[in-house]
């Protein structure tokens, strides 16, 4: 019987929710796991939309488990719903939309806040002991909600103009946590508290790379699990 997976998203679109290719990667390589998916986003307003054409934001107002549902393709449910005693592992892409959305990273990094659910979620997975897997900036989810905890964002420094957002390595550090870095193709298993993490887009490589390390990750979570 194939492990049960809770997908959380955060929208849909890399600056204003879940980044796309980093959801559908993590389904496909679900879905060549054996798992069972369930996708579930919050049921709030977005903190602002963004023209993906033109990369800046407008005066529209949409909602994160409506635009959520185009990447579910309908069969999506409230996060609130979410009863992680129903589920082995619960998985989160990435995407601006977990750093404006599902917390306040973006604006207040890390002083920032976790959505009440997304944080309730992530407490009731890691108290029955079961994997929480994150890539690109979603282990900043796992470094606000637990102090002490192991996981990547790829490297802390810009190698070779890579990786443009390293310093998110350091605000990490300064949460308590420990940052590994890690290449696009791996992912870090923090085996105490079943975290783990791939960077993603926070790396700048060719999507098949970043397909590869996601690929990773699900399938250390579906190993723990």
């Amino acid at each position: 019987m194939g492990k049960r997976v809770a997908l959380v998203l955060a929208g849909c679109g890399v600056f204003d929710g879940s980044e796309i290719h980093e959801a559908s990667a993590a389904l496909v390589h679900l879905s060549r796991g054996g798992a069972e998916v369930k996708i579930f986003a919050p049921n709030i307003e977005q903190r602002d939309v963004v023209n993906h054409l033109k990369g800046s934001p407008t005066e529209e107002k949409r909602n994160v488990l409506v635009e959520s549902a185009r990447l579910a393709r309908g069969n999506i449910q409230d996060l609130a719903e979410l009863k992680a005693s129903e589920f082995d592992a619960v998985i989160f892409p990435g995407g601006f939309g977990v750093a404006k959305n599902l917390c306040s990273w973006a604006v207040d990094g890390k002083n920032c806040t976790v959505n009440e659910h997304v944080n309730s979620t992530l407490q009731a997975f890691h108290s029955a002991k079961k994997p929480i897997g994150l890539c690109c900036i979603s282990p900043v989810l796992a470094a606000k909600v637990f102090p002490g905890c192991e996981v990547t964002v790829g490297q802390d420094k810009n190698v070779d103009g890579r990786f443009p957002d390293a310093e998110t390595a350091s605000a990490i550090a300064e949460l308590g946590c420990k940052h590994i870095c890690k290449n696009v193709n791996e992912s870090h298993v923090d085996n105490a508290n079943k975290i783990v993490t791939t960077c993603a887009f926070m790396c700048k490589a060719p999507l098949h790379e970043i397909f590869d390390g996601i690929g990773t990750m699900v399938q250390e979570v579906l190993k723990l699990a």
